[in-house]
């Protein structure tokens, strides 16, 4: 008997998915355990496997288009067999909200089994990108008698600069050449840039993980009460350690990774940091778990180092750059992103010297890595050239307070600036 296989929620925050790519077409025969599509996220790409055997036998879901969760994804039956009734009870069960066709909710999230057959769903369509769109701007020179209208001041620049007034756009009253025109024009020509004579733009449709990225962090900045603590760190001795261990050729350790150890053994020193606000009470977690955030080409995806304290330098790096080629493909799996207990976001590599971040719901903190810069410092009440990096630590005001996440951040210094410490 055909049964229909429903739009499935791959992660927490999942409310639609797009289908990458369908590795079946109608018709063919498809095994359980067998993969039958791709599903693009609100954070990765996963494939989806049947969970039956059977014909495919509808696609409900084109390759491209975004349908929300529980919506028909496809039909799965034996070869022939009529689904025209099984669409049409399902349609009979859709509810019209917001000129949109959103799932009825039913009562178990299995496929429904039903025994027979109606006219299809339409699948969703994706949401294109819109073509760039002139707007209408000041027009092209106007011609009198074929003479080009420009300003006295104009006309003399561009006979001493040697330029045919007919081939330079106008900025003026009525399309008029004017000064600036013409020191634009000839800007333009001693860069090879183009002249902008119109204002244009391109619009294109929000990928389901910069949905959630925006929902999620805006969320957490209107909701949790912020406020921030910052400090300067020496990393001369780290970046004097980390030098001695490469040099012994045997890993790579980067200062990326001594700040994700230093932060996670800080953590277990002050529980109170390393917590999440419930609502209805305050979670202090025994266990520490990193959160590192890694940029894509659609957003931001948060992996996370568990147990990070216990781990070597070495370890965590290859864990972080392992997350880091996976969330650039998208195959990371809801388990690599869930369970975080604090998140580190490094901008340090991109130059940026301090910045501060928004916590990453349910974290009560995350902290904003800086980049190393050469500057004085004052060393035995001398000035002497040193290594100094900027932290700021994001803390949700009604789980820590001021003086709790001073004394971490102290910790954290105290660390990286001795990195022997770590190591016992």
């Amino acid at each position: 008997m055909a049964e229909i296989v429903r739009m499935p929620k791959l992660s927490d925050t999942m409310t639609e998915g797009v289908v990458a790519t369908w590795h079946k077409k109608v018709g063919d025969e498809v095994e359980s355990g067998e993969l039958l599509a791709e599903i693009e996220t609100d954070k990765a790409t996963m494939d989806f496997e049947s969970f039956q055997d059977g014909v495919l036998l509808h696609i409900g879901v084109e390759t491209g288009a975004t349908a929300p969760v529980d919506s028909i994804l496809c039909i799965l039956g034996k070869k022939g067999e009529d689904i025209k009734r099984i669409l049409a009870d399902a349609d009979k069960n859709v509810i019209i909200k917001d000129k949109e066709s959103v799932p009825a909710p039913s009562s178990s999230p299995a496929p429904v089994e039903i025994a027979a057959p109606v006219a299809s769903v339409a699948p969703v369509a994706p949401v294109a990108p819109v073509a760039p769109v002139p707007s209408p701007l000041p027009a092209t020179p106007l011609a009198t008698n074929t003479r080009v209208i420009s300003s006295p001041l104009a006309k003399k620049l561009a006979d001493q600069l040697g330029l045919s007034l007919d081939r330079i756009p106008g900025s003026g009253e009525g399309g008029r050449v004017v000064k600036r025109d013409v020191e634009n024009f000839k800007m333009a020509g001693a860069t090879g840039m183009p002249v902008m004579t119109q204002e244009k733009f391109t619009e294109v449709g929000v990928s389901q993980m910069r949905k959630t990225i925006a929902r999620r962090l805006a969320e957490s900045k209107f909701t949790a009460p912020h406020f921030y603590l910052s400090i300067s760190v020496d990393m001369s001795n780290a970046m004097q350690a980390r030098k001695a261990i490469n040099d012994q050729g045997l890993y790579k350790v980067s200062i990326n990774d001594m700040v994700v150890k230093a932060t996670a053994v800080a953590l277990r020193k002050h529980p109170a940091v390393n917590s999440s606000w419930l609502e209805d009470r305050i979670r202090y977690n025994e266990h520490v778990n990193i959160g590192v955030a890694v940029a894509v080409e659609d957003g931001l995806l948060v992996p996370v180092v568990r147990f990070a304290d216990g781990k070597s330098f070495a370890t965590i790096g290859e864990e972080v750059r392992d997350f880091a080629g996976r969330a650039k493909a998208k195959t990371l799996e809801p388990k690599d992103w869930e369970g975080s207990t604090f998140t580190i976001s490094n901008l340090g590599m991109f130059g940026i010297e301090n910045f501060t971040a928004i916590i990453n719901p349910p974290d009560a903190c995350i902290l904003a890595i800086g980049g190393i810069s050469n500057v004085p410092v004052v060393k035995n009440d001398e000035v002497v050239p040193g290594h100094v990096m900027k932290v700021t630590l994001s803390c949700d005001h009604r789980v820590v307070d001021g003086a709790t996440g001073a004394a971490f951040l102290q910790e954290f210094k105290k660390l990286l600036e001795n990195p022997v410490l770590m190591l016992v």
